[in-house]
């Protein structure tokens, strides 16, 4: 029997009934009829009848459900905006601050403890007390966290066009990264060590040679295994790369895009490379040259491959002759 306001709807594959039929008591589809999906609704509201039925409080017949209402479509999610002037300048704050912060907080905590009394610094983690292999792989596992903001500098940049090719972040060549980068290094050193003779030598003669050795934090690294060397090698890489790629690729790129003058954008990468090297007391003013090299090469030649070769092997060759030579 019909009910007023419904129609009956036949399943796909079933012949369409005239208007107005309704399956009558007791009737079956014939077997040879294809089965109707398991949630097929048979009853829907006549065209245009829909409002009229639920005014007269009109139900399906044999207890069937109405076909659900349709639901008014979410509206669509508004585009992206380009970036502003505005929005770059929050986006260098924020990947500057996540990954200076955490330097500079522990070279505080180093530069107080040597201020303490602290002997030295170690570079390497004692995570499992006698055990140095243990150490060796979970210290260099523990360290990869100093890099984890470069992904997100590297992605951030793309999205302005700065892909990575386009900054030299590419497997390093031999005439274009790695000579160039040996020479960047060895001129690091050169200066370096001309200017531990003068600073250090001006100190002792103003203080004393004891007081001045309180300025200075010495690394001390004892006596350690021969291949805690890999362990020197993978901390140079990971700095390197974390360093080179944001304090001097990203940001330059990003100062360069907010229209600073090249000079006071140098400045600025120089004073955020330094700072979370104040653990080394004044001898935080040893790695000025080096950064200022590689500040000067990249605003030069567009390449953070040169930089990241000259800062790894700089650190590396430290690092191996700390351990082969105590």
């Amino acid at each position: 029997m019909s009910n007023p306001g419904w129609v009956w709807r036949s399943p796909p594959g079933w012949p369409q009934p005239p208007p107005g039929w309704a399956p009558p008591p007791g009737w079956r589809p014939p077997a040879d009829w294809p089965a109707p999906p398991a949630d097929w609704v048979y009853w829907v509201p006549a065209a245009g009848q829909q409002a009229a039925g639920q005014q007269a409080g009109a139900q399906p017949p044999d207890g069937q459900q109405t076909a659900a209402p349709r639901r008014k479509p979410a509206p669509p999610l508004p585009r992206a905006e380009p970036l502003t002037r505005r929005g770059l300048v929050l986006e260098t704050w924020f990947v500057q601050i996540a990954f200076l912060a955490p330097g500079l907080l522990g070279a505080i905590d180093l530069l107080a403890a040597h201020i303490g009394g602290t002997p030295g610094i170690n570079p390497f983690s004692q995570i499992v007390p006698h055990h140095p292999v243990a150490n060796v792989i979970f210290g260099i596992l523990t360290y990869l966290q100093v890099g984890a903001v470069v992904p997100l500098g590297l992605l951030l940049l793309s999205r302005t066009g700065q892909y990575p090719a386009a900054i030299g972040f590419t497997w390093p060549q031999w005439r274009r990264d790695v000579w160039p980068g040996i020479g960047l290094a060895a001129a690091g050193y050169a200066v370096a060590y001309v200017a531990a003779i003068v600073i250090i030598g001006a100190v002792a003669s103003a203080i004393g040679r004891h007081a001045a050795s309180q300025l200075f934090s010495q690394v001390t690294i004892g006596h350690v295994p021969a291949y805690y060397v890999l362990y020197g090698i993978a901390i140079s890489a990971v700095t390197a790369i974390t360093e080179e790629t944001l304090v001097n690729a990203y940001l330059l790129t990003r100062l360069e895009q907010l229209g600073w003058d090249p000079r006071w954008a140098l400045v600025l990468s120089l004073t955020l490379r330094t700072s979370y090297h104040v653990y080394y007391g004044l001898g935080f003013l040893f790695t000025i040259p080096l950064g200022y090299f590689n500040t000067r090469s990249f605003q030069k030649h567009r390449s953070v491959m040169r930089p990241i070769v000259a800062h790894f092997l700089y650190d590396a060759v430290l690092f191996t002759v700390s351990v082969l030579a105590p």
